[in-house]
């Protein structure tokens, strides 16, 4: 790595790297293709991050050409990377830029006029873009799929593999994602077809007692009252509802409640997600209420519970919002909300996602009500078959990393 990247690291106190960081950078510093699994939290950023740089580093600059291309399916995670790159981008003199919907379209096209390095994208807006030839890709030397599981779960597979075919063939190829199956498979066997795969596990000894879940059965007219208590003992929360007016209105009751709280939905445009998600990172905001889209993009240290306020779905969504909680090998609790009507089809999410949850009735809570106080009330929830290594919706800074030959 060139030293001027080995001290802006150090400058930002990253000296030591994480399990996928270690498996990743030689492959792609080598100028391989990657595929890499591992859960968020686990430093896929720099894992991809470092190499994009050190291959941009140098290079010369071209209007409307950017060489290097980072894919992500929401805003939040596009501005995130860039705040963890921007740092390493300076000294190389790489410039970095965003392309999102929900901002000006044509300061985009005049930024990406007078030339930039790397772009930090979400799919539809680039693929706008590229349609208005504002933008071409036919000059890319390293892209990457950040969260490529989540992309195909928002619907992006077919813009994803569109932009990925106006890339040149010789481009090299990072994708980096939590599963591997459906439409991610579909990605690799297409655009990665010889790569070196990285998969990382959870140690054993931190693969149990991170999480921990929680179900609380409550009438629908009674949720609020439940979540009042349980979040004004609680210094910062991430909640979760179904619908952006159900964000909207739930941040609303509780900041009317004396808990403030902020939204974060496809409702808002860009100044306002930036500015309810910097006042939940600050603390100004104690809760941040969200939908699923924005499930991924809220990458905040030191939330110690995620509340589901309206259970989502299908597990796969039940995984990615519990992820914001347990990060960096901290623990976490997260909460469900569930009428007695809808226990069993908790329950049978939560089988899917393999997850053991103790049940709580609205009229048995502690008082006061703590995240402590859950942990020694309630009844064990139903028992469901495990797997054989204990799994986690979301990884630590450590695990076991195993590598294996390149596809042919």
């Amino acid at each position: 790595m060139p030293s001027s990247l080995v001290k802006a690291l150090a400058r930002e106190g990253i000296v030591n790297p994480t399990p996928i960081q270690q498996a990743v950078l030689p492959s792609a510093l080598g100028g391989r293709n990657v595929l890499g699994k591992a859960r968020t939290g686990s430093g896929k950023t720099l894992a991809f991050g470092i190499p994009v740089l050190d291959q941009l580093a140098g290079g010369q600059r071209r209007p409307k050409a950017p060489r290097g291309l980072i894919l992500v399916p929401t805003r939040e995670l596009a501005s995130q990377i860039e705040r963890v790159l921007a740092p390493m981008a300076q000294p190389l003199q790489l410039r970095i830029m965003t392309i999102l919907g929900g901002v000006p379209i044509n300061r985009q096209i005049h930024r990406l006029r007078d030339g930039v390095d790397l772009v930090i994208a979400t799919p539809g807006r680039l693929t706008d873009l590229v349609d208005r030839r504002a933008v071409t890709l036919d000059r890319t030397e390293i892209v990457v799929l950040d969260e490529a599981d989540h992309l195909c779960d928002l619907g992006f597979y077919k813009p994803v593999d569109a932009l990925l075919a106006k890339t040149p063939t010789t481009a090299q190829r990072l994708l980096l994602s939590a599963t591997l199956d459906g439409d991610v498979d579909k990605l690799v066997r297409r655009h990665l077809p010889q790569h070196d795969l990285h998969e990382i596990e959870p140690a054993p000894d931190e693969a149990e007692g991170v999480m921990t879940h929680h179900v609380v059965i409550a009438e629908r007219t009674e949720r609020l009252d439940v979540v009042e208590k349980l979040l004004a003992n609680t210094p910062r929360t991430i909640v979760f509802a179904r619908t952006r007016r159900g964000a909207a209105r739930v941040a609303r009751q509780l900041s009317q409640r004396g808990i403030e709280a902020v939204d974060l939905h496809g409702d808002l445009d860009q100044r306002k997600r930036d500015r309810n998600l910097a006042k939940f990172s600050s603390g100004e905001a104690q809760a941040i209420v969200a939908t699923d889209i924005a499930a991924r993009g809220i990458h905040v240290d030191d939330v110690p519970l995620v509340l589901h306020f309206d259970a989502p779905a299908e597990h796969k969504a039940y995984t990615h919002r519990s992820g914001r909680t347990a990060r960096g090998g901290e623990s976490g609790t997260v909460v469900t909300m569930t009428t007695p009507e809808d226990l069993k089809d908790v329950v049978a999410l939560q089988r899917k996602a393999d997850v053991v949850a103790r049940q709580h009735r609205r009229g048995e809570l502690a008082n006061p009500l703590t995240v402590d106080s859950l942990a020694t009330t309630g009844r064990p929830g139903e028992e469901v078959p495990r797997p054989a290594r204990q799994q986690r919706p979301n990884g630590g800074g450590s695990g076991n990393a195993r590598r294996r030959r390149p596809r042919r």
